[in-house]
């Protein structure tokens, strides 16, 4: 599928508040997920806002089946179904052998740590089976904050963390390296962190303290630094990314060494990934011209001696004109001696493969040429209608080492695994990395949930616990969803706005089950679809775009479905359309630049300005409109807290009960009160940030998350279920749709 800008992969730009960096659509572009804005952590203080209580909820992740980027898999050599799962924005898993599903291990991680959510590297100790190393760290650009360490003694289930003072850059160029860290053969207490910018760290006690190491490579501010570390014996070898793709090791008498003869040319300019082979001491590396996944044009693989220090170019197939790539992940067989598989990646002509060598390199097997896929339990990895892809960004490789034919590799959507090297399934149970954008739950229909996600559209959720059976919305399949609406008057009527391949908006009248698309789309919907409202009949659509690089084209409205549209001139351009989920004629829509709400009372024709002076300089603060009413609009301005208006928004009022206030929803009124809807907020009560619900029209407070269940940032939406409640469904960045449920 052809992916759609702007994307979680973009690295963000800026200090509070993040420009989304802007990227064309390419013809097989990679799917690109964007990130949620770095939050701001509110201030101390505001005597005036009371400290809320907290409600026990149970919360389970609502079934997808992976989505994201995983960037790392590690089987552990010793035990049997050990294995850990690194993602670029979503955190790291432990593989149930038992469960056959992934076990999430950072959910703990809170809004304060919303920049550890993504992680760089991992490592296991071969020697202790219960320790488990990550190195966390998204972004290394000065708002994103330093990187940490969390190690583990119970295999993840508690952990200690050590802060550092060096960024790291798990969603950046180059996360598919790897690994970066690792656990030294020759002593268990000394751990090695390659970084990119700060050149190489140790620890001599296991992780709780680090300091620089001596290296004999100088780091630069833009490089890649070390890209790699592995274990070869009791030697330790590091890739360096800078300056033509150095090799080094540790030497004999301490200190590192720059390994003689390494392989030269553009092909060779990044090692990539390595493995080992004991059985015949041989050292595999693959490089190609760029870190990756993207940018990727050519690569190569090539084997070390490492008793006698000779090199040997294996790669199985050479980039060519019109079939450009570099090579990504690499694993061998410890059961096997000179059996090793590596992939190729960035490969969008015949699409990326595994190519799987018995001889050490000398003759290779395409495995994608008999490869047969059930995606059965993801359907939406057959991308509309189009069959399962082999894969693209594969840098994630691992070899079981209790079963020869047990082969793992990650994409940028899932983790696909085989037991025979010729049936693939996906083996990503559990884990979900899904950046979600929109949340509805329609007060009626065979779906309670339809999510809009970036990379992979819409889903409409028939069941919570299995991935949606009808896959990604199609007629178009978009890859990111900007926006997602429904008619409260009207709720089968469903309209849905994202970057495709085939039109970037569609209608829905069967309640999101099935699109079509609009028949006619606004010049503007090409290069910048942003959010869209339709009114409480379904009667008007509003459609607001947003570029890349900030700029905004005018509002469109149509009045026939979307087959013609006309511009709003006094819609404040860009901002997101609200419409009133009673009254036909009335939109609201609010310009964060100058803190102006402006209404239309004739069905979005004109806006005019009705309350100024609010909260202003956020392109995140949120007008929501409360179910079942005409003219109840609540703020969430973030920082400056939550405000209220009960007179259609001529006069808005703050709200006694939260110092911040991110993202708010509504859901079915608590039994035996006055019939309000239930209000659900990512905000601040007190000094505690979390997810908050009111049953009194925000009066007071509950918490109903945990310090267990906090996933990073989750400031993008929230909202209840008008059927149930105390169902509340959370959209994170990176950790998919989480609903919970009061125990």
């Amino acid at each position: 599928m052809r992916p759609s800008p702007p994307s979680r992969r973009s690295v963000l730009g800026g200090a509070a508040t993040a420009a989304l960096a802007a990227a064309s659509a390419a013809a097989h572009a990679a799917p690109r997920e964007a990130p949620g804005p770095p939050p701001h952590a509110p201030e101390p203080g505001a005597a005036d806002r009371p400290a809320g209580g907290s409600a026990p909820y149970r919360w389970r992740t609502a079934v997808i089946g992976g989505t994201g980027f995983v960037t790392g898999v590690l089987f552990h050599p010793a035990v049997r179904d050990l294995a850990y799962a690194r993602t670029d924005i979503g955190g790291a898993y432990r593989w149930d052998g038992r469960g056959a599903r992934w076990i999430p291990l950072t959910d703990h991680l809170g809004w304060d740590d919303w920049n550890l959510l993504g992680v760089e590297a991992m490592a296991v100790d071969p020697a202790h089976p219960d320790r488990i190393y990550l190195a966390l760290g998204t972004y290394t650009q000065p708002w994103a904050g330093p990187g940490a360490v969390l190690r583990s003694d119970d295999r993840g289930r508690t952990w200690a963390r050590t802060d550092l003072d060096v960024r790291l850059g798990a969603n950046e160029d180059g996360r598919g390296t790897g690994e970066r860290l690792l656990v030294d053969p020759r002593d268990p207490a000394t751990l090695w962190l390659g970084t990119r910018h700060d050149g190489l760290l140790v620890s001599r006690d296991r992780g709780a303290t680090w300091a620089p190491a001596p290296f004999p490579a100088t780091p630069s501010a833009t490089g890649q630094g070390v890209t790699l570390l592995a274990a070869a014996g009791r030697t330790v070898y590091a890739g360096w990314g800078d300056g033509g793709g150095a090799l080094y090791r540790t030497a004999p008498g301490g200190g590192w060494e720059a390994v003689p003869g390494r392989p030269g040319g553009p092909s060779a300019r990044v090692p990539v990934r390595a493995a080992y082979d004991a059985g015949t001491r041989a050292l595999y590396v693959t490089y190609a011209d760029a870190p990756g996944p993207n940018g990727q044009t050519d690569g190569s693989v090539h084997r070390l001696d490492t008793a006698t220090g000779t090199w040997t170019d294996v790669t199985p197939v050479r980039p060519g004109p019109g079939d450009t790539f570099g090579y990504g992940g690499a694993a061998t067989d410890p059961r096997r001696p000179g059996t090793v598989v590596v992939s190729t990646n960035n490969r969008w002509g015949p699409v990326d493969t595994l190519f799987r060598s018995t001889d050490g390199g000398a003759t290779w097997t395409s495995l994608k040429d008999t490869a047969v896929f059930d995606v059965s339990e993801t359907p939406y990895l057959a991308w509309g209608a189009e069959r399962p892809k082999f894969g693209w960004w594969i840098q994630a490789l691992a070899l079981d080492p209790f079963d020869s034919r047990h082969l793992v590799y990650g994409t940028g959507a899932t983790l696909y695994g085989t037991r025979d090297l010729r049936h693939w399934a996906p083996e990503v149970r559990g884990l979900e990395e899904s950046s979600v954008r929109q949340l509805l739950s329609p007060p009626s229909g065979g779906a309670h949930l339809l999510s809009g996600l970036g990379d992979v559209g819409v889903m409409y959720h028939d069941r919570l616990t299995a991935s949606p059976s009808r896959g990604m919305a199609a007629n178009p399949v978009f890859g990111t969803a900007t926006g997602l609406a429904l008619a409260p008057l009207r709720p089968s009527y469903v309209v849905r706005s994202g970057w495709g391949d085939h039109g970037n908006g569609a209608y829905s009248t069967d309640g999101g089950r099935t699109w079509t698309p609009f028949a006619a789309q606004p010049a503007p919907a090409r290069q910048a679809p942003g959010p869209i409202a339709t009114g409480a009949d379904g009667r008007v659509l509003l459609w607001s775009f947003v570029h890349g690089d900030g700029t905004r084209s005018a509002t469109h409205r149509s009045t026939d479905g979307g087959a013609h549209w006309t511009e709003v001139p006094t819609f404040p351009a860009g901002a997101a359309p609200v419409a009133d989920p009673v009254d036909p004629r009335r939109f609201h829509a609010y310009d964060t630049a100058a803190g102006t709400l402006y209404t239309s009372t004739d069905g979005g024709a004109t806006f005019t300005a009705t309350a100024t002076g609010l909260p202003s300089g956020d392109a995140q603060y949120r007008i929501a409109a409360a179910p079942g009413r005409s003219g109840d609009l609540w703020l969430s301005a973030k920082d400056h807290g939550l405000f209220r208006s009960v007179d259609g928004g001529r006069a808005f009022a703050r709200t006694a009960g939260c110092r911040a206030s991110y993202a708010l929803g509504f859901g079915r009124a608590a039994p035996g009160g006055d019939g309000y809807p239930a209000v659900y907020q990512t905000g601040t009560v007190g000094d505690v940030t979390g997810v908050y619900r009111s049953d009194d029209a925000g009066r007071s407070w509950v918490r109903i998350n945990d310090d267990a269940h906090q996933w990073g940032w989750t400031g993008e939406v929230v909202t209840g279920d008008p059927r149930r409640y105390g169902r509340v469904y959370l959209g994170t960045n990176g950790r998919g749709v989480q609903y919970g449920d009061p125990v």
